[in-house]
């Protein structure tokens, strides 16, 4: 479906807070052949929207304080960001940055789940949405977290969203989908122990690929990290990068239907 129409309590809207958007809009560009596009009215703080075929894919701004991580956000969209900012503190979650208006364009709040993952929310008014169905653009949404199992109830109150649970192999922790009407549309899984203790748990973007290999050479080449090489999964294929200032992003092709 070549849709922009926002879903309620779906993923909405992905965008890159950067200490250098310049740098990361031409990294991404390269990898995906995104056009940006650059609001000229200073209110937007030279915050640039990234176009696959003439529709909107995803966003890079700068970081809006200096302590800010350098990551992507999941915004997911909402009919009434002050009512769920009620609900995800009545669920035990905070709100970081609270409702506020983004021009004509909507509203948008940040948040955290109980476990401090970051989670944003778009109320929409002239940006209603993004496209997903092209190479380049947003192919799935993934939290890590220590002790999913304690945040999954987080998400059913305030989002709605049911869950599925599928194993992944002998020692290997089980694999989180989260539903909507019976649809998968975001998955979960516990974080690695081999991760740092000091890094927080978090919502991983993938974008959407024709080739996972050829993809992964590129932006090694433009000077991203290797996180996680590419490797097959039940269901295609993928791998984890860090960008050359240092978000990490997700590479997936998903296998035909």
């Amino acid at each position: 479906m070549d849709a922009v129409a926002i879903t309620t309590n779906k993923p909405a809207w992905i965008d890159l807070s950067s200490p250098d958007p310049a740098a990361s809009g031409e990294f991404y560009s390269k990898l995906f052949g995104w056009q940006l596009q650059a609001s000229p009215n200073p209110q937007y703080g030279g915050y640039v929207v990234a176009q696959v075929g003439g529709k909107d894919v995803a966003g890079i701004g700068p970081k809006m304080m200096a302590e800010a991580p350098t990551a992507w956000s999941i915004y997911i969209g909402t009919n009434d960001a002050d009512a769920l900012s009620a609900k995800i503190q009545a669920a035990g979650g905070k709100v970081i940055v609270p409702t506020m208006d983004v021009g004509d364009q909507g509203r948008m709040a940040v948040f955290q789940d109980p476990a401090g993952a970051f989670i944003s929310a778009w109320q929409p008014r002239a940006m209603t949405g993004f496209r997903t169905n092209v190479p380049g653009s947003f192919g799935w949404a993934e939290l890590s977290a220590r002790g999913i199992g304690k945040v999954v109830p987080f998400y059913a109150a305030v989002f709605g969203w049911g869950s599925k649970q599928s194993e992944m192999g002998e020692g290997q922790p089980p694999y989180t989908e989260f539903l909507l009407g019976g649809d998968s549309i975001a998955g979960g899984m516990e974080m690695n122990p081999m991760v740092p203790a000091g890094v927080p748990n978090y919502w991983l973007v993938y974008f959407k690929v024709g080739d996972v290999d050829a993809s992964f050479r590129k932006a090694i080449e433009a000077g991203a990290k290797e996180m996680l090489a590419p490797m097959d999964f039940a269901g295609g294929r993928f791998a984890i990068l860090s960008d050359p200032q240092g978000a990490t992003f997700g590479l997936l092709k998903t296998n035909p239907r």
